[in-house]
């Protein structure tokens, strides 16, 4: 046995170890990603009642995953220079944009979320943006990231709702989050008038491989922890095989 507790062996074993439970412990992490993906896109939290914005959510807090599509409350002041469109969102059969408008959450310093106000078929024909205060009923959702390819990032049409983008056209601060005004509290809403109702089913169908990118990469992971302890027992086993004969010798001398 003391041939496998040689320092050399000991940091063999150390580093197997170590990069085997690394893979194990990012493997469990992409798997844990890959259910709780699935489990949010099991619960429908739309017809849930309302609550208030900041009982779900703070403007320094990250998404909460299990609260994609919970409708909130919250009133503010209107950015209307922040006022974005975004493309790719269909109303009735008919291709266009969501008419995107940020509120803060109390005065005109106070974060903000972007507001979905509604949909057009041409930016040009949206109303202008709403100014002064507003109180909204909407659906709130995290940011996307589809991935999709930006062609003029000088305008003001975007290819998803992407809060990074929002960041970098006003000065306020963002909410990690967008809202898309509750059609079924139209009445108590501001903002969507001379707009078509936008919806989350207006959203782009997410990717059929979204959720089984996160299981992929756990097996991804699990592969090199299995990877690692192979190359460590072929280590351990030539290093074995190198002394072997050695052993002998002298045993056959003495």
């Amino acid at each position: 046995m003391r041939r496998y507790l040689t320092p050399r062996m000991l940091g063999a074993h150390v580093l197997a170890v170590v990069c085997t439970g690394a893979a194990a412990g990012l493997g469990v992490w992409q798997y844990d990603a890959w259910q709780a993906t699935r489990a949010a896109e099991a619960v429908d939290l739309t017809q849930g009642d309302p609550v208030p914005l900041l009982d779900v959510m703070g403007p320094d807090d990250p998404f909460p995953g299990d609260q994609v599509g919970q409708p909130v409350t919250f009133a503010g002041t209107w950015v209307p220079q922040g006022t974005v469109f975004v493309s790719g969102r269909e109303h009735d059969g008919r291709d266009g944009f969501w008419v995107v408008t940020p509120l803060t959450t109390g005065g005109p310093d106070d974060p903000a979320v972007p507001v979905v106000r509604g949909w057009t078929d041409v930016p040009a024909d949206a109303p202008p943006a709403p100014r002064g205060t507003g109180e909204v009923q909407a659906i709130l959702q995290p940011s996307e990231g589809t991935g999709a390819f930006d062609e003029d990032p000088l305008d003001d049409v975007f290819p998803q709702l992407r809060i990074a983008d929002q960041v970098q056209r006003i000065d306020a601060d963002l909410f990690s989050a967008y809202a898309v005004l509750d059609t079924a509290a139209a009445g108590m809403n501001t903002g969507a008038d001379g707009l078509a109702e936008a919806s989350v089913e207006q959203l782009p169908a997410p990717g059929q491989f979204t959720a089984l990118r996160n299981l992929l990469y756990a097996v991804e992971w699990w592969f090199f922890g299995a990877f690692a302890l192979f190359i460590w027992w072929r280590f351990v086993t030539e290093e074995a095989e190198s002394h072997a004969p050695q052993e002998s010798h002298f045993a056959s001398i003495s």
